[in-house]
């Protein structure tokens, strides 16, 4: 297994889990987890379905407890903090909250109501600085031109990009990207791979944890790499060291054979 880097002091860390592990009744979602993100880092988080991938980014998201250890977040310690304060300092995208945005809901107000936290325009005022921030933040997603679109015409790419633009209004200093391109086909996974690699190579960009199940959806310009299965740390660290053939088999539990070109990443099974 590969370990994580040398100790930081966790008030200086963008995400500190020490020995964590979530329980619900008998069940461990996950256990034992050790996790330090820095400032300026692009994790992905890599497993199969039910390894807890969804669970540790909820955690980091600031929307869930651990039953047993600490995670601290943006140097605040969940369960001394205010989390409702804390959240309006990350910027969240999953497949939950697409289905919590109202279908005639334009896309600029979906994404300009980042700003209030919440989803459904309502009375809310916003200034010209805040429509101009959602504008060109649509338009750097490739969607300016569906701005005044609904969010309910829009095709699964579209509602992704749309979404992500969103969790980047309020200039986060963590983004969380729980699937993106679940969903989503060959060409708009390929679209969104291309924009999130844009992204990542944005010095002004937020740390980021994107969670994953499919190797090519790795944007390249990720920087490190947690694989996760059965709800324990396989490997972690740079992407270049963990993401190899034995880790992926071991956290897949089957042989996988890993290939590399242009600096994307492909996985078939070995015959």
């Amino acid at each position: 297994m590969v370990g994580v880097t040398a100790q930081t002091d966790p008030d200086d860390l963008v995400v500190h889990m020490a020995d964590v592990g979530v329980r619900r009744g008998t069940t461990h979602l996950l256990t034992g987890v050790n996790w330090q993100v820095e400032v300026d880092e692009r994790w992905v988080v890599l497993g199969p379905n039910g390894a807890g991938k969804t669970t540790l980014l909820r955690l980091a998201g600031a929307e869930l407890h651990p039953t047993t250890g600490t995670v601290r977040v943006l140097g605040e310690q969940l369960g001394k903090v205010d989390v409702f304060e804390l959240r309006t300092r990350l910027g969240f995208c999953s497949a939950a909250l697409a289905n919590r945005v109202p279908p005639d809901e334009k896309v600029l107000d979906v994404v300009v109501s980042a700003g209030y936290a919440v989803l459904g325009r309502w009375r809310e005022e916003y200034d010209r600085l805040d429509t101009g921030r959602a504008e060109d933040l649509l338009k750097a997603l490739g969607i300016g031109h569906l701005a005044d679109r609904t969010f309910g015409t829009l095709s699964e790419g579209e509602r992704k990009r749309t979404l992500i633009s969103r969790a980047l209004m309020t200039d986060p200093e963590l983004l969380l990207l729980d699937e993106p391109a679940a969903g989503l086909d060959l060409g708009g996974r390929e679209d969104l791979v291309a924009r999130l690699t844009d992204l990542a190579d944005d010095p002004d960009a937020p740390t980021s944890i994107l969670v994953t199940h499919h190797v090519e959806e790795i944007p390249p310009g990720y920087t490190h790499l947690m694989l996760l299965s059965g709800g324990g740390v396989v490997a972690q660290g740079p992407i270049e060291d963990v993401l190899t053939s034995e880790n992926l088999s071991a956290a897949f539990g089957q042989q996988l054979e890993l290939t590399r070109a242009d600096e994307r990443f492909f996985a078939r099974r070995r015959t």
